[in-house]
This record gives structure tokens, C-alpha cells and sequence, in this order.
């Protein structure tokens, strides 16, 4: 059979597009952070992970700018080989220092960090263990360990116990866990995980990709719990609130050591670009020196969530600046996307097998720098789009 056959016979998008309902890849004209264009029309963006605003900051813009001044567009080669510059170095260490450990190890990707981390660390005969609604990329980084993988119900640490009382006690294992999860914005319970590795032999390797810039100070989701000692790897994203491209792990510095020699996704990749080392640096300094930023990004969080329950729809267990619009049907989620974008509000819809069947949803996120105007706005919306479709 030609294998390209099923190319020609996958039909979901061609339905989807003929529906006028297709939302993905949408071709946005500028990006003004809590705003977009989109074949001249403005609309809210309610669907970035741009959660500080930190993407239009003149600080973080400048550095990226003055950086491709300073040292061309790419560095062209591995950071194993040709493409480590001291501009890397420099960003690791001070990562290492916000989230409170002795090394951190840049990566071009965060896809790349969780691919080449846990495929380091898990060989065959280990295990690593994963929350079922863990992101693609650490379920990935587990299927190329080539190690044995164990799931659980998400954040049910009963049946977490029950998981890791079958496992053999002379196995290595790792357990990984979104600290923020990124579809329905709730927080994995670290109180409750942490003595459960540390009864059962278990490290614990923490996804903060959502959760820096938002939780902890913006440290994170070890700090927001102030576990950052119990925590042996944090890892994170440029492309959140860092507002930039790339990421990182941190941890011991013996540990990192390890996987900078051993990642395949570090070592046969090319090194993050200067421009956009020198934007996540500046995004690390503009989070300190303006902690409002956080601050003010969650009681946003507060307010919309506030808001939409009292419209009455079902946010799910939502606790950050991601709010969940939960609806249940993939095809009453894109009709429920597209009257929102033709209203101006630019948001996610999310299907399996992105979230579990059943829990179709709006995915909905937050700026520091909306304005309390555009949330009305957005609210008013939302209000009319769910009594017209009867969500509300």
C-alpha cells in the first residue's frame, strides 16, 4: 500500500475547513501582545502564553536587537561543538539562581529539554512515571527513554500510592509532572507528591513550563509551595513568560552535568540564537525587578474566573491565569471558538487528544497587561456567544 495513501484519504480538516470551522494555523498580520490583527479586524488575544506581556517590553525587545547587533542571527552549530557562546553560560547561571538550584542547561526548544532529559536519565530496566494529562512533549521524552512507563489518574494520589507500591524497589525511577498543567490550569499537589517519591525511592522532575512567571513569585511551582530542596529537576520554556524561544532543566550540578552529555536533543541540535539568549535574559531581569507583573497576572486569573462562573460556565479546577471553558463536544467547541473570533476574542479550542474525550474546552489565558476595559469586553462576549449557543 502507498504510505502517503492515508495523506489523501484524512478527511477531519477538509471537514472542518468546508464548516467554516477549522482554528488552527490562523495566520495573524501583528502581534501587539493583548491584541492581533487578523485580515485587518482586531481581535483580544485570550489564547497566548505570553502571561507577563513580556513580548512587547521595550527591555526585552532591545536586548534581542542589540544581541543580533552584537552577534549576527545564529550560532550555526551545536552548543557540543561550535555554537556554545559565553551568552549561554551566563543565562544558565542566573536560571539556576531564580529557581534555586546549583546548575541549569539551555536547550533550543522546550520540547527538546523534555525529550532529551528524561531519555538521559531513563534507560531500559528504569521507569518513569507520568500524570495521564502530562504534555505531549515528557510523554514523548518517556517513549524514547526506552524505559518502562507507569500512568496515573490525574492528580489522584491514590491511585499515585497504588502506582508506586507495585513497583520493584531495586529499579530506578522518575516520576515527571506538569507543575502547572497547561489545557485546564490547575497545580499538581507537590505536598502530597513529594513524601510519596521520597517513601517509594522516586526523583521528581517538575514541568514549570506554565508555571514560571505565574506561580511562586514567579519562580515556579516548587517555590509556590516552598519545596524547591524536595525538588530534584526543574525545567521550564522561553516561549511563555519568558517571551522568547528555548528552555531549560535545573538541578544538581552533577546531574545537569550528565545530561548535557547524554541529551541527543542538545547535542545534534543547533544552539539557542543570541537573540533570543539575550530576550530571555532580560525577561528574567524585567521579573524581578517588576514582581507586580505576577501579581497582577493572577488576579486577573481571579477576576475572569469570578466572571465566566457567574455567567455560568464550568471552569473545571482551575486555579491559574489558564481558565477552562468546558463544553464536551468537538464540534460545539469550534462553533463556540469561531463566534468568539468573529466577536474578537481570539481563543483556544481544545479536543482529544489534547485534553481526555469528554473534556472538550475553550482554553482560555491571561496578560499582566489587560486592560480592565479589554476584559470587559472579553466577559460581554463570552456572555452573549453562551446564551446564544445555550452554554449558559
Amino acid at each position: 500500500m502507498d504510505i502517503l495513501e492515508k495523506c489523501y484519504r484524512y478527511s477531519d480538516v477538509k471537514d472542518a475547513k468546508e464548516a467554516g470551522i477549522y482554528p488552527y494555523f490562523i495566520p495573524l498580520d501583528e502581534n501587539e501582545g493583548t491584541e492581533v490583527t487578523y485580515q485587518g479586524q482586531r481581535v483580544i488575544m485570550c489564547g497566548s502564553n505570553n502571561y507577563l506581556g513580556l513580548t512587547t517590553h521595550p527591555k526585552v525587545k532591545q536586548a534581542a536587537i542589540d544581541a543580533i547587533n552584537r552577534y549576527g542571527t545564529s550560532c550555526t552549530g551545536s552548543r557540543f561543538l561550535n555554537g556554545n557562546m559565553s551568552l549561554h553560560e551566563r543565562l544558565e547561571a542566573e536560571l539556576a539562581e531564580w529557581v534555586g538550584k546549583e546548575n541549569a542547561l539551555v536547550f533550543s526548544t522546550g520540547m527538546q529539554v523534555n525529550l532529551g532529559t528524561i531519555s538521559a536519565l531513563v534507560g531500559r530496566g528504569e521507569i518513569v512515571i507520568l500524570d495521564k494529562e502530562n504534555h505531549a512533549s515528557i510523554v514523548d521524552g518517556a517513549f524514547l527513554s526506552g524505559g518502562k512507563i507507569e500512568r496515573y489518574r490525574h492528580n489522584d494520589m491514590e491511585h499515585l500510592k497504588r502506582v508506586l507500591e507495585s513497583l520493584p524497589t531495586e529499579q530506578g525511577k522518575l516520576l515527571v509532572v506538569d507543575g502547572l498543567f497547561s489545557m485546564e490550569g490547575d497545580i499538581a499537589p507537590l505536598p502530597e507528591i513529594v513524601p510519596l517519591c521520597q517513601a517509594y525511592g522516586v526523583r521528581l522532575m517538575v514541568d514549570d513550563a506554565h508555571a514560571t512567571g505565574v506561580l511562586g513569585g514567579g519562580r515556579g511551582t516548587a517555590a509556590h509551595f516552598g519545596m524547591t530542596d524536595k525538588v530534584d529537576l526543574i525545567m521550564s520554556t522561553f516561549s511563555k513568560s519568558f517571551a522568547s524561544l528555548g528552555g531549560f532543566i535545573a538541578g544538581d550540578a552533577d546531574v545537569v552535568d550528565f545530561i548535557k552529555h547524554k541529551a541527543r536533543s542538545l547535542i545534534f541540535s543547533a544552539s539557542i540564537p543570541p537573540s533570543n539568549a539575550a530576550a530571555a535574559l532580560a525577561a528574567l531581569e524585567v521579573m524581578r525587578d517588576e514582581p507586580e507583573r505576577v501579581e497582577r497576572v493572577n488576579q486577573i486569573a481571579d477576576k475572569m474566573r469570578r466572571e465566566y462562573q457567574r455567567l455560568g460556565f464550568d471552569t473545571g479546577d482551575s486555579v491559574t491565569p489558564v481558565i477552562p471553558i468546558l463544553i464536551g463536544d468537538d464540534e460545539l467547541t469550534f462553533v463556540a471558538w469561531r463566534l468568539l473570533f468573529e466577536n474578537g476574542v481570539f481563543v483556544n479550542p481544545v479536543i482529544s487528544p489534547a485534553v481526555s474525550p469528554g473534556r472538550q474546552l475553550l482554553r482560555t489565558s491571561y496578560m499582566a497587561t489587560h486592560t480592565d476595559e479589554q476584559l470587559e469586553r472579553v466577559v460581554q462576549i463570552f456572555a452573549r456567544v453562551g446564551k446564544e449557543l445555550g452554554l449558559i
